[in-house]
């Protein structure tokens, strides 16, 4: 009877020694985040139809102020602008209110798949134009959703969430009772 139990014994060690040792990737338990803030330019001077780089008007400035206090709660990490007058100006009193020096980026030599990576898990604000923003915001999730904004629109801001590679989009309109 003992020469059984020592060989039962011996097989319980033996299959227990021979197991593949398991390995838990926990890296993959992480969750990334990132959110994209897209707002198109304030309100622009339209005095002179042949200056294509024209300044923000004073409803504009009051927007791009007003812009600044909506997402005074948001934890920004980056401001991206085209290099324009009327999109610096929006992004201005935000970059000073968050201490945030701007970016500039070029929307027709924008590598969408780059931009993802080096804004990861950070919370962003960009600034374009009447067709640049809603273009960037259906490359950042991947869908032809959203067209052109109408030029007389200036208060339109999407939110774009990026979780774990999944694209989520809300659109929010917000009036400026700024003055003229």
């Amino acid at each position: 009877m003992k020469a059984i139990k020592f060989l039962l014994f011996t097989c319980l060690l033996i299959s227990l020694s021979c197991k593949d040792e398991v390995v838990i990737d926990t890296s993959q338990d992480q969750t990334s985040v990132s959110t994209f803030y897209l707002i198109r330019h304030a309100e622009k001077v339209r005095s002179n139809p042949d200056d294509s780089d024209p300044e923000l008007n004073q409803k504009g400035l009051g927007r791009a102020m007003h812009w600044a206090e909506i997402l005074a709660d948001v934890d920004l990490d980056a401001i991206y602008s085209t290099d324009y007058n009327r999109t610096s100006m929006t992004a201005a009193p935000t970059s000073v209110k968050k201490n945030i020096d701007v970016q500039y980026y070029d929307p027709s030599n924008l590598d969408i798949t780059q931009f993802k990576t080096d804004n990861l898990n950070k919370n962003v604000l960009i600034v374009g134009h009447s067709n640049t923003t809603p273009e960037f915001v259906n490359k950042l999730i991947d869908e032809e959703r959203y067209s052109d904004i109408d030029d007389s629109e200036n208060g339109i801001l999407f939110i774009v969430q990026i979780v774990n590679g999944r694209p989520t989009v809300n659109k929010l309109i917000f009036n400026c009772n700024c003055p003229d």
